[in-house]
C-alpha cells in the first residue's frame, strides 16, 4: 500500500525493521520488530506515545507482507510522502514523555532513532533487506539540524528484551499509573510489602490472599486481569489487559494480554495471547503469542559454569553476554508435557515440541515432535492451519483470510533454503 494519511504534514510515522531487527528470531518470522513487546508495552505503541502520532505502517522483509494482527498497520509498499517520521523499529522509547514537536530527526543515546523524510521515498529501497535503512537513517541523521533526544533503550539484539527488562518494567509502569502513583483504595485483602506504588486498575479482580511484594519495584495489574488468591507478584512487574494469574510466584514480569499464567516466572515477557498455565518454571524468556507450554515445562536460565549464556542468531551461535537467559520462544509454540529446555534454547516459530529427550538449544519452526539424529518432522502446513484456528477461536479471535497468508508465508519461507539451512543444528561452544 502507499502511504496512507502521511501526507507532508509529518502527522504519521512507519517503522522500519533495519538489517539487525530482521534477524531477530525466533521471532522475525512471523512479526515484524515494532510488533515485540518491549518491557510494558509494544514498541508500536512506545513510539505512538512518544511522539503522539499514529502509526500507519512497517517496512519490513517481504515475507511480512501479509502480517495483519489486531490494531497493527499493514505493510507498506509504494511511495512514503514527505514528512513522514521514518522509526528505527530496535529503539524502544520511555513511556513517560512526549518528544518536542516539530522536529526533523530524534535520537536516543545519542544513536539516530527516527527522521522525517524531507522528500518522497521509494519503500523497496528499505524493503529489500535493511542495509537500505541504515544508510537512510546514517544520511538523514546527519543532514537534520538538530535531534530531539529521547529517553530509551536499543535493542542491539533480540535478548536485550531480557538485559533491559527490569529497567524498562520499572520506568513502564510509573509511566501507566495514576499520577498519585499507589491506589488509595486496594481491593480488599491485598497484602502490600514495600515502598513502591502499587496500582490495580479499575475493571481488574485480585481476589484475597494475594501478596504484591513492591520491595523492588513497582506493580500493576491492569483492567479486566484476574489474580488469584496464593499468587506473589514481586516487582518491577506488569500484569496486562484480560490476562489470568491462577497462583504461584511472577516476579519482574511483563504479561501481555488475554495470556494465562501458573507457577513460578521470574523476568518473562508474554506478548501476549500465550498460555503458561500450570506448574513448572520459566525464567529469562520471551514467549511470542500463541504459545502454549505444557504442564511442567522448565527452562533453564543459568549455567552450571555461572558463565554467560550463548544463542543461536542467524548468523551462527553468538554469547549473548547475559549469565541468565533461558528461552526465546516464536509465536505459535507448543510444548509437550514436562519438556525441558536448556540454557539459551532458541524454538523457532510454529513449533511443536514433545517426546522423551530435552530438545536441542535450536529446533527450526514448524518441526514437529523430536528429532531422528539431526533431521526434524515437519508440521505440515494443512494440520497447522487447523491448530492456529482452533487455538485463536479459545479467544475469540477471527481466523482471517490475512492470518492464513501471513502463516503460510512464514510456512514457506521456513522451507526454503537458505533459510532452513540457517536453522541446521551447529555445535555450541561451552
Amino acid at each position: 500500500m502507499t502511504n496512507p494519511g502521511g501526507g507532508g504534514s509529518g502527522s504519521s510515522f512507519v517503522l522500519v525493521d533495519d538489517a539487525t531487527a530482521r534477524g531477530f528470531e525466533p521471532f522475525a518470522l512471523t512479526r515484524p520488530a515494532g510488533e515485540l513487546r518491549a518491557g510494558g508495552a509494544l514498541i508500536r505503541h512506545r513510539w505512538m506515545r512518544a511522539l503522539d502520532m499514529p502509526c500507519t505502517g512497517f517496512i519490513g522483509a517481504a515475507h511480512l507482507d501479509a502480517f495483519a494482527e489486531f490494531d497493527a498497520p499493514a505493510a507498506m509498499t509504494g511511495t512514503i510522502a514527505a514528512g513522514t517520521v521514518l522509526v528505527n523499529a530496535r529503539c524502544a522509547p520511555a513511556l513517560g514523555q512526549r518528544a518536542r514537536r516539530p522536529a526533523d530527526a530524534w535520537s536516543c543515546g545519542g544513536r539516530i532513532a527516527a527522521v522525517r523524510l524531507t522528500e518522497p521515498h521509494d519503500a523497496a529501497t528499505l524493503r529489500a533487506d535493511g542495509a537500505g535503512a541504515d544508510a537512510l537513517f546514517a544520511t538523514l541523521g546527519e543532514a537534520a539540524a538538530a535531534a530531539t533526544e529521547l529517553d530509551g533503550w536499543w535493542l542491539d539484539a533480540v535478548w536485550d528484551l531480557i538485559r533491559h527488562l527490569n529497567p524498562m518494567l520499572e520506568s513502564d509502569a510509573l509511566a501507566m499509573m495514576p499520577a498519585a502513583g499507589r491506589a488509595t483504595e486496594q481491593p480488599e485483602g491485598l497484602a502490600v510489602i514495600g515502598a513502591h506504588p502499587v496500582h490495580v486498575e479499575r475493571g481488574a479482580m485480585v481476589e484475597p490472599m494475594v501478596l504484591v511484594d513492591a520491595t523492588a519495584g513497582p506493580v500493576l495489574v491492569r483492567r479486566g486481569a484476574v489474580v488469584q488468591a496464593f499468587t506473589r507478584l514481586v516487582g518491577p512487574c506488569i500484569i496486562g489487559e484480560d490476562a489470568s494469574v491462577s497462583g504461584g510466584r511472577v516476579a519482574s514480569c511483563s504479561i501481555g494480554e488475554r495470556c494465562k499464567v501458573n507457577g513460578e516466572l521470574n523476568s518473562v515477557i508474554m506478548i501476549g495471547h500465550a498460555n503458561k498455565g500450570h506448574d513448572g518454571f520459566v525464567g529469562h524468556s520471551v514467549m511470542g503469542r500463541w504459545a502454549n507450554l505444557g504442564a511442567g515445562t522448565i527452562t533453564s536460565n543459568l549455567k552450571n559454569s555461572y558463565g554467560t549464556v550463548r544463542a543461536w542468531t542467524p548468523d551462527g551461535s553468538r554469547s549473548s553476554g547475559l549469565q541468565f537467559l533461558g528461552s526465546l520462544l516464536g509465536d505459535h509454540v507448543k510444548t509437550g508435557i514436562g519438556t525441558r529446555l536448556t540454557t539459551g534454547c532458541v524454538i523457532g516459530a510454529g513449533a511443536n515440541v514433545f517426546g522423551s529427550a530435552m530438545p536441542p538449544k535450536v529446533v527450526p519452526p514448524f518441526a514437529w515432535g523430536e528429532p531422528d539424529g539431526n533431521e526434524w518432522k515437519s508440521f505440515s502446513l494443512d494440520r497447522f492451519l487447523v491448530v492456529a484456528e482452533r487455538v485463536m477461536a479459545r479467544r475469540q479471535v477471527e481466523f482471517t483470510a490475512g492470518t492464513r497468508a501471513q502463516i503460510e508465508a512464514a510456512h514457506g519461507r521456513a522451507h526454503a533454503a537458505p533459510y532452513r539451512a540457517a536453522w541446521e543444528p551447529r555445535v555450541e561452544d561451552a
